[in-house]
C-alpha cells in the first residue's frame, strides 16, 4: 500500500498520479490525512499523560519513606485516573490506526512516470514485436479442435470431473505440459533464479501482503473452514517468503523461481475468450520473483523482460510486448509489460506473461525491508513475472506448428518431451 509519507509530503501529486489509473483518490486522501492528524493528536496526548504518570509514580516511594502515606495515596489515586485515561486514548488510537489502514488499502499503487493514461487494452503501447511470421496449412484448426483430433486435451472430461475451465491433459499433451514446466524452470535457474516449491494454499495475511486481498477476493477460491486461499499465482507464496523480514545488504537482491498450479474463478468471463485453453480456472505457470534495492529495480525489470523474451524466442513463436496504460494496469503495479503470442488459427493475440515492478507497494504491506550501508532500514522493491503461463503457450504451439502430418514440437523442447511430433 502507499506510505503515509507519500500522502503527507504531496497529497495532490498522489491524487493526480492515480487519475492515470482512472482512480479518484481525493476523498480517500482527505480521509487518510484527517485520520492521521487524529492519530498524531491522540499520540501526543497519550505521551504527555504517560510522562505525567511516570513523574507522579516516582514521587510515591519518596512520600511513603517520609511517612506521608495519605499524600502518597492521593497521588496513587491520581495515577490510577491518568492510567484509565491513558488506556482510553490508546484504545482510541488503535481504532483510528485500524480505520486509517482500512482507507490506505483502498488506494492502488502509483503508476511510474513511463505510464500513459488510457481506458483499457486498446490504449496499451506496443513496444516491440518479434518472432517468425506464421503460415498455416489449408484447413488449419484452432487448438481445441487439434486437442480433440490428437486426443491430447479433453475439455469435456474436465467438465465431468470438475467443471468448465478444468481440462484433462492426456498422453503427449500431458508430457508437453511437463516438458514446458521443466524447460521454463531450467531457463530460469540458468539465469540465476533459485528454485523453490511453495504451498499452493495461502493464509489471509499472505493474500493481503501481495495485494490480492481485499482487492481480488472474489476472484480467488476460498477454503472457508480453514480460511485458506488457493493461489492465483506463485507470486503470492513466493513473495511472502519475505514477509516481516529485514534483509542484510549482502542478502539483496533476491531472485526466486517457482512452478505452481494456479486457481482463478475468472467470474464474468464468457464468449470466445474462454474457448479451449484461452481462459481456465486451473492452469500451470512458472513464476520469477525479485527483491531489489529501489535504485536497482528498474534495471532488474528490464532484465526480467529480456529474460522472458529470450524464452519466447527459443520457442520460435511470434510475439509482441506491450507496456500497459494506466487503465489496464493491476491495482498493485507501478509498471507492467505484457507478452502476447499470435494465435494464427484464432487470428488474435494471447497474453502469456506479465512482468511488473511494484516498487514499495507490496513491501509496505509485507513489512519487507533491507538494511542499507548506513544501518538504516528501507523498504525494498518487489518485482515478478510469468516465465511462463502454460495454457496460451500451448494453444499457440499447437496452432502455429500444425501441419497436415501432425504438430511439430519446437526443437528446444524435444529433449524434454522425448518426441518431435504429435500425430
Amino acid at each position: 500500500m502507499l506510505t503515509l509519507k507519500m500522502l503527507r509530503d504531496d497529497p495532490q501529486a498522489v491524487i493526480e498520479k492515480l487519475k492515470i489509473k482512472n482512480f479518484d483518490a481525493a476523498k480517500i486522501v482527505e480521509k487518510v490525512l484527517e485520520l492521521d492528524g487524529r492519530r498524531r493528536t491522540l499520540q501526543t496526548e497519550s505521551d504527555a499523560l504517560r510522562a505525567e504518570q511516570n513523574q507522579l509514580a516516582s514521587q510515591i516511594g519518596a512520600l511513603m519513606k517520609q511517612g506521608l502515606k495519605e499524600k502518597a495515596e492521593e497521588i496513587k489515586s491520581k495515577v490510577a485516573e491518568i492510567k484509565g485515561r491513558s488506556n482510553e486514548l490508546i484504545s482510541q488510537m488503535e481504532s483510528t490506526v485500524r480505520e486509517l489502514e482500512s482507507q490506505l488499502v483502498l488506494m492502488p499503487n502509483l503508476p511510474c512516470k513511463l505510464i500513459k493514461p488510457g481506458k483499457g487494452a486498446e490504449d496499451n503501447e506496443i513496444v516491440k514485436m518479434g518472432g517468425p511470421d506464421v503460415k498455416l496449412p489449408e484447413g488449419a484448426l484452432p487448438h481445441w479442435e487439434l486437442a480433440k483430433k490428437y486426443d491430447i486435451i479433453d475439455f469435456d472430461l474436465g467438465v465431468k470431473i470438475t467443471g468448465a475451465g478444468f481440462p484433462v491433459y492426456k498422453g503427449k499433451g500431458a508430457k508437453l505440459q511437463r516438458a514446458l514446466i521443466n524447460f521454463f524452470l531450467d531457463c530460469n535457474t540458468a539465469a540465476g533464479y533459485k528454485e523453490v516449491e511453495p504451498p499452493v494454499m495461502v493464509n489471509q495475511a499472505s493474500g493481503f501482503g501481495t495485494g490480492q486481498l481485499p482487492d481480488k477476493e472474489g476472484q480467488m477460491y476460498h477454503a472457508n473452514l480453514d480460511d485458506f486461499y488457493m493461489v492465483p499465482t506463485a507470486e503470492v507464496p513466493v513473495t511472502n517468503i519475505f514477509r516481516d523480514v529485514i534483509l542484510a545488504e549482502d542478502e539483496i537482491p533476491q531472485r526466486l523461481t517457482a512452478y505452481t498450479p494456479c486457481f482463478r474463478r475468472e467470474a464474468g468471463s464468457y464468449g470466445k475468450d474462454v474457448r479451449g485453453l484461452n481462459r481456465l480456472h486451473q492452469f500451470d505457470k512458472v513464476e520469477i520473483v525479485r527483491v531489489e534495492k529501489p535504485e536497482d529495480s528498474y534495471a532488474a525489470l528490464d532484465d526480467m523482460v529480456a529474460h522472458v523474451e529470450g524464452i519466447v524466442n527459443k520457442l520460435g513463436l511470434k510475439y509482441r510486448i506491450l507496456r500497459l496504460c494506466g487503465g489496464d494496469m493491476s491495482f498493485t503495479s507501478a509498471i507492467t509489460y505484457d507478452f502476447e503470442l499470435w494465435s494464427a488459427a484464432q487470428e488474435r493475440w494471447l497474453e502469456i506473461s506479465s512482468v511488473s515492478n511494484f516498487e514499495t507497494y507490496q513491501a509496505n504491506r509485507l513489512h519487507l525491508r533491507y538494511r542499507d550501508s548506513e544501518g538504516k532500514t528501507q523498504l525494498a522493491h518487489t518485482l515478478n513475472g510469468s516465465s511462463l503461463a502454460l495454457p496460451r503457450v500451448v494453444a499457440a504451439l499447437l496452432e502455429d506448428n500444425q501441419t497436415p502430418d501432425g504438430i511439430i514440437i519446437p526443437e528446444v523442447l524435444r529433449p524434454y518431451t522425448g518426441f518431435d511430433k504429435i500425430d
